[in-house]
């Protein structure tokens, strides 16, 4: 792939919470034509996802968070999500771990990995490692909720 782009300039339009770039490049195209195209990507890291289950009681642990972004565009409620959050520098396990205590109120052990998938490649750059895990009543360590500062 790398002989089919030719990066011509890269502009860095806001680095906030997150980098968002505009990108000129040149794409060979499979016909052999070179194409220029403007794109950006949205930069905020790679994350981590997981459903805990409990196979006793045939049930899954989800969080309710407010997002901005769907309340911009006119969705009023908080949403119902499986855990998740940024890498923050861990290794996906470790912060998957991290946020099921955090958010959920679960130590949970025996964490499986499944898959890694780009969500949305078309424009962001995040990756995100989905696990899964069973727990049970007794994995409880708090009330969850994610953390204070996270409001």
């Amino acid at each position: 792939m790398e002989d089919r782009i030719r990066i011509r300039s890269e502009e860095v339009l806001s680095d906030d919470w997150a980098v968002l770039k505009k990108t000129v490049l040149d794409y060979r195209r499979r016909d052999g034509r070179w194409e220029t195209q403007i794109r950006q990507t949205y930069d905020r890291g790679d994350g981590a996802v997981i459903l805990p289950f409990d196979p006793q009681r045939s049930t899954v642990l989800l969080v309710r968070q407010f997002r901005f972004p769907a309340y911009a565009v006119g969705h009023r409620e908080p949403l119902i999500e499986a855990c998740a959050g940024l890498l923050d520098e861990n290794d996906p396990e470790t912060a998957i771990r991290k946020e099921a205590e955090e958010e959920l109120g679960y130590r949970l052990k025996d964490i499986e990995r499944l898959f890694a998938s780009f969500m949305s490649p078309g424009s962001v750059t995040e990756r995100l490692w989905f696990f899964t895990a069973r727990y049970s009543p007794a994995d409880r360590i708090s009330d969850g909720g994610g953390a204070p500062e996270e409001g």
